[in-house]
């Protein structure tokens, strides 16, 4: 099963983007969406080091939400 994760974009430098969620860090690869499509605090999806897509504050949210939900089950 893949997992992709939401994160900020903090900086962004050529094709590459600083990303933060949850107090980690990650640079990631904007190669996959382009350089162009995002700015300093769009939320974007990522998995394995790269955004796949650009996503709403909102969804990022959601998803995030989502996660808590499943890992809150899996400790019970």
């Amino acid at each position: 099963m893949c997992l992709g994760i939401p994160m900020q974009v903090v900086s962004i430098d050529r094709f590459n983007a600083e990303c933060e969620a949850r107090g980690i860090t990650r640079t990631i690869s904007l190669f996959m969406i382009g350089e162009n499509e995002v700015e300093v605090g769009d939320y974007v999806m990522t998995h394995v080091g790269y955004a796949l897509r650009k996503m709403t504050p909102e969804d990022a949210r959601l998803s995030w939400e989502l996660f808590d939900e499943i890992l809150a089950a899996a400790d019970q």
